[in-house]
């Protein structure tokens, strides 16, 4: 309003009197906010990281070293209109719950295969292999065709690194289900967790990392050959584990939460089902 008195040649004083607005009001004009390098940095994360939010955005900077509110980074995030469209979440019915929850690293691992394509048209098989406490991603491989025997030397490096988990998830597939498979995990001692046929949910660990692995890697890449495919999906493994905050890990990478889990549970052990 006093705007608009001055422009018809009232005076400011008068203006502001007229409108009871103080003149400190007046004479006080904001100043632009100096974040053009700021923005610039949310909107290079956003075009790496196209499917995430302000949230893994915030934690992102956070991580490298910046010290942000994430408010501010709300904000910019909103005026750069990077907002994304959820996709629609397909309810189940109440009472289907995940079997067997993991309490430690390596209570409960889980397994499953996930299928895309090369540029030429050949199916690829790609088996994920993840632990369900520490969520890190603890093998991938990529080939054209997988029997229980590939499935076996998988497992058999893992285990050879890091020693054997409880319990192991998985569904129903041929190559899980394989009676030499199940003899050589019975001498590991490692127990057998199979879902119920027709409810992916009960392996909702692999499913959930599967659409990650589709977001982030599978959908915004171009494959060529399954040894192509092998080499970038182990780039985007090694950054999921090292760099990538995981919301329900409270932002922090899966390999710094198993770390901090482990230094803990050295002073103050936890007994691990």
């Amino acid at each position: 309003m006093v705007r608009d008195l001055v422009t018809q040649r009232v005076k400011p004083v008068r203006a502001c009197f007229l409108v009871g607005l103080p003149q400190s009001s007046w004479h006080d004009r904001a100043k632009p906010r100096q974040d053009d390098e700021l923005r610039g940095r949310i909107r290079k994360r956003s075009e790496q990281h196209p499917r995430r939010g302000y949230r893994f955005i915030h934690a992102l900077l956070v991580k490298e070293g910046s010290h942000i509110n994430r408010k501010r980074v709300r904000r910019i995030w909103r005026e750069e209109q990077l907002t994304i469209k959820k996709k629609p979440i397909r309810k189940i019915r109440t009472g289907n719950t995940i079997p067997m929850t993991a309490e430690c690293p390596n209570h409960v691992w889980t397994y499953d295969f996930i299928l895309d394509q090369t540029l030429g048209g050949t199916t690829l098989k790609i088996l994920t292999l993840t632990d369900e406490f520490t969520r890190q991603s603890l093998a991938i491989r990529v080939a054209e065709a997988f029997t229980s025997m590939d499935v076996k030397a998988v497992l058999d490096e893992v285990i050879k690194e890091r020693g054997a988990p409880n319990f192991l998830r998985s569904d129903n597939g041929s190559e899980f289900i394989a009676r030499d498979l199940g003899i050589w995990l019975a001498v590991q001692e490692v127990t057998i967790r199979f879902i119920e046929p027709g409810k992916p949910w009960q392996n909702g660990f692999a499913e959930s990392f599967h659409f990650r692995l589709r977001e982030e890697c599978l959908s915004q890449e171009v494959l060529y050959s399954a040894k192509h495919a092998g080499v970038l999906i182990e780039g985007w493994r090694a950054f999921y584990n090292t760099h990538r905050p995981h919301s329900s890990l409270a932002y922090q990478t899966p390999d710094a939460f198993s770390a901090t889990w482990l230094a803990q549970s050295v002073s103050h052990p936890v007994p691990c089902g």
